[in-house]
């Protein structure tokens, strides 16, 4: 870390500002793991692919494809449709993050995740700040984000064997997101576009691939910026 004052105080303002999130990440975290070691799994496969792929809605669709044996081709697509909403995310970072080292870009893309944007552009939209402080800002949520679902998903994969089938901790999958979600609106566009996108998210659920998603996401952001224009004109 650097002796810049200003960047620890930013990455230590990122692991603050992360912490409350940290009681739902850690169920979510479990259920992976519990899910990765019940599909067949090894602990040591299980934890591997938490570091590896380090996206908690997509490590569950392909742990559920390989525990019914689906193709190879089909467990890929539907990773990379789950995943494609990181290509918005990171378009949207790009302005800010553009003048940072190649190195320090792969290390935002890899702790990419729904907290880490969350958090990090409503900072970076709200405040002008060098590259250098904005960077320890978002390592501070990825870091942290990365510490605790790693460990949760570990702890999930090796003790998942204990923990009574009748015990359901799939409610922290939605209370993560609407925790992200609700502070991120800050005006009538945003909430046109939230309301659209969860409305045609669930009416599409019928849809392979799990294209529900996309198609909720893609419209909801074309919504929020019909209406954000149609406001400013």
């Amino acid at each position: 870390m650097s002796n810049d004052p200003s960047v620890r105080q930013a990455f230590r303002s990122g692991a603050r500002e992360f912490a409350p999130i940290i009681l739902g990440v850690i169920p979510f975290g479990a259920i992976a793991g519990i899910a990765a070691v019940d599909a067949g799994l090894t602990v040591t496969q299980a934890i591997g692919m938490s570091v590896i792929v380090l996206a908690g809605a997509s490590q569950l669709a392909t742990i559920e494809l390989l525990a019914q044996d689906a193709a190879l081709a089909t467990i890929v697509l539907t990773a990379l449709v789950i995943n494609a909403r990181f290509v918005m995310y990171s378009a949207s970072l790009a302005g800010y993050v553009r003048p940072l080292s190649r190195s320090r870009k792969a290390t935002i893309a890899y702790l990419l995740t729904d907290q880490a944007y969350a958090f990090s552009i409503n900072r970076f939209t709200r405040q002008s700040e060098p590259p250098r402080v904005r960077f320890a800002y978002y390592a501070g949520v990825g870091m942290s984000l990365w510490v605790v679902w790693q460990i949760s998903t570990a702890a999930g994969a090796v003790l998942g064997a204990f923990v009574p089938e009748d015990l359901s901790l799939d409610f922290a999958i939605p209370l993560v997101f609407i925790a992200l979600l609700v502070p991120a609106l800050r005006d009538r566009s945003d909430v046109l576009a939230a309301v659209i996108a969860a409305v045609l998210a669930v009416v599409a659920m019928g849809l392979p691939y799990n294209l529900s998603l996309i198609s909720g996401a893609v419209v909801g952001v074309g919504v929020g910026v019909w209406q954000a224009r149609r406001t400013s004109s």
